[in-house]
């Protein structure tokens, strides 16, 4: 089943992991002591984010270690990149508005 990638990171838990794994590969155990929850949840977070191909694994032994996909996290910079330019295009209208009315006040 392919997921949404957006979805998939409205969870908040989701998010904390990959904030995570954004700072170093980490195996799933490790991954777990981050969190009030079991090992087998956070294997369930790990195995949705990975659907996404918001995190790739990589089998070192015995061990599974999970790090961020950066391709996909660009893409989701991208995406969110367009609403970014309009919110401060806004803000810097309004920044020019109340710099006005302040002039007018003096």
């Amino acid at each position: 089943m392919r997921r949404d990638i957006f979805q998939t990171i409205a969870d908040p838990t989701r998010r904390a992991i990959i904030a995570l794994i954004a700072m170093q590969e980490m195996a799933p155990n490790a991954i777990a002591e981050n969190f009030n929850t079991s090992r087998q949840t956070v294997s369930k977070h790990l195995r949705i984010l990975t659907e996404c191909e918001l995190v790739k694994q990589e089998h070192l032994g015995k061990e599974i270690y999970y790090s961020l996909e950066i391709d996909k996290m660009k893409e989701i910079n991208k995406w969110l990149e367009h609403f970014r330019k309009i919110w401060e295009t806004h803000f810097n209208q309004l920044d020019n508005l109340l710099s006005t009315i302040k002039k007018q006040k003096k």
